[in-house]
């Protein structure tokens, strides 16, 4: 089985324990049972930290700590956000989306080989368009 890459509302969800679609919990179960590595993306520790200062995501910890806590569940991964996943961030082919952010996501599943669990209209196009494996969740 191919690694998993969490879109960061996966990765919140998953967090707390809310209701998955039925497509995403068979790639979970099926990554855990296998020992894929699920991955998180460096950018989703920004997002947690710009969701939280802004109030749109209540935490009763810091966000360094929910972070540090996700990337503590059994096979998760911080994914490498290097020079090469930025730049190829800028070139993706198809029609990409706009969101920097959701780019540095999709070149990361792309360069991981993953699947990316996400229920971002964007990311889900981008899917569709044949550029990068995409579980809804």
């Amino acid at each position: 089985m191919q690694p998993l890459l969490w879109d960061t509302h996966a990765a919140i969800w998953i967090s707390e324990k809310a209701r998955l679609s039925q497509a995403a919990l068979d790639a979970l179960r099926a990554a855990h049972r296998e020992g894929a590595t699920s991955y998180v993306s460096p950018i989703t520790a920004w997002e947690i930290g710009m969701l939280a200062s802004r109030n749109r995501l209540q935490l009763l910890i810091r966000p360094e700590r929910w972070f540090a806590n996700l990337l503590e569940m059994p096979g998760v991964k911080l994914a490498d956000m290097s020079p090469d996943v930025l730049i190829a961030s800028s070139y993706l082919p198809g029609k990409p989306p706009n969101d920097p952010s959701d780019r540095i996501i999709a070149a990361t599943a792309r360069e991981l080989g993953a699947t990316l669990l996400t229920r971002d209209r964007a990311l889900s196009d981008y899917g569709e368009q044949g550029h990068v494996s995409v579980v809804e969740c």
